[in-house]
């Protein structure tokens, strides 16, 4: 099953993070986006043509963050949005991060198609 299939499950802590490794492995499931912070991180910069199609764009993410139950921090501005996904509760990467890059990919492929 895809990433992008998949529904969150809630994370309660008390699980270590992903390893750098396993996170790699996931990352070729995400294209696009990139690790950060020793692989602690998972952030992308979307591109747009004007101020209002990033502002759509972001709100389709919110939507999406509140459906999944998982929240990204998101900045954006005229052209532009960036998406960064960690799961606080673990200092770290979990699976739902890369389920929720999975499907703002597919916004986003929905977005500028």
């Amino acid at each position: 099953m895809s990433l992008s299939q998949k529904t969150c499950t809630p994370c309660q802590g008390r699980i270590p993070p992903l390893s750098i490794t396993e996170a790699e492995a996931l990352l070729a499931q995400a294209p696009g986006w990139g690790l950060l912070h020793h692989g602690t991180q998972l952030e992308r910069r979307f591109p747009f043509k004007s101020f209002d199609t990033a502002l759509a764009f972001v709100n389709r993410v919110g939507d999406l963050a509140e459906e999944e139950g998982h929240h990204p921090d998101i900045s954006f501005g005229w052209g532009y949005a960036n998406v960064l996904f960690y799961t606080h509760k673990i200092s770290g990467l979990h699976e739902n991060d890369f389920i929720m890059a999975a499907k703002v990919n597919d916004l986003y492929t929905d977005e500028v198609t």
